[in-house]
């Protein structure tokens, strides 16, 4: 068994951790309401968008633009957004495990596969793998617009120069503060989408046209880089407040995790504690009877 001073030595060094771990709790639930706030006023302006570019590229054909031309895939380009800190449970283990496991289904297929990394997380993973074309570090605490731009234009460069003929992104979607999940979503080409398939729930039909000032193709061409900046701060977006929220719940988890020890160890205290009062008594009791 051990010595008293180890255990209460112990027991004093879980209560410190403790009070560590209960404060980066608090902090994340502070940051969580204003990265959660940010997202959800983002959402019906990414929505509104997507539902523009449906609305305009719905009667082009993919050759129209060069954004929007879809050629023989044999390379494809995941763009893999995590954050730059850990201690948030296995949230961004399960982003990269997502675009490890694309990159596999990819390169059965026979193609060729290359990361951009958003987060210093995802690139301290994938930098291994020797398949790292770009990593965008440390933006992740405090991104900006400007920073999706970066982003979109490396990416773009890849895919118009011929370097990309596919480009996914992998990020972790907030669906509530208990549950993130990784999601992979098509950024190039932009493809066309019909009225049907942006209704997926078939409430609403397009019953007549549209009339644009300029010309589509005009709109077209100032509206995809956008569109893929808009595309990319979302997901951005989502991944800081879900950072936020899956380290609340790693912090909750350790501080439980902590107290559970504490009990444990305060029982192993008691128990040597009084094994050594035991052990005193006996001995006065031998020196007593050996006087007699």
């Amino acid at each position: 068994m051990p010595g008293l001073k180890d255990v209460k030595d112990k027991i004093g060094s879980v209560k410190k951790t403790a009070q560590i771990t209960k404060a980066m709790n608090m902090v994340a639930s502070a940051k969580l309401r204003g990265a959660q706030e940010k997202m959800e006023r983002f959402r019906p302006y990414a929505g509104k968008f997507a539902e523009a570019m449906r609305d305009l590229s719905g009667g082009m054909e993919s050759s129209d633009l060069p954004l929007m031309e879809v050629r023989e895939v044999k390379t494809v380009e995941i763009v893999v957004v995590t954050s730059d800190r850990g201690l948030c449970g296995s949230f961004n283990a399960n982003i990269i495990k997502s675009a490890e496991k694309l990159r596999k289904q990819y390169e059965a297929a026979g193609k060729t596969v290359s990361f951009v990394t958003v987060g210093k997380k995802g690139t301290q993973a994938l930098k291994k793998t020797g398949k790292l074309r770009v990593a965008f570090n440390d933006i992740m605490g405090s991104f900006q617009m400007f920073n999706a731009r970066e982003i979109s234009q490396s990416i773009t460069e890849a895919f118009l120069s011929g370097e990309s003929d596919q480009v996914d992104v992998v990020y972790g979607k907030f669906f509530s503060v208990g549950v993130q999940r990784p999601v992979t979503e098509d950024l190039l080409p932009v493809k066309p989408v019909t009225a049907e398939e942006g209704d997926s729930k078939g409430k609403a039909e397009i019953t007549g046209s549209y009339i644009y000032e300029p010309d589509p193709n005009e709109i077209m061409e100032v509206l995809l880089p956008l569109f893929l900046n808009v595309q990319l701060y979302h997901a951005m977006l989502e991944v800081g407040a879900s950072e936020h929220a899956a380290r609340m719940t790693a912090m909750d988890n350790a501080t439980n995790a902590c107290k559970d020890m504490i009990k444990e160890l305060t029982q192993l205290y008691n128990k040597a504690r009084q094994a050594a009062v035991t052990g005193e008594l006996m001995d006065i009791v031998g020196g007593a009877e050996a006087l007699k």
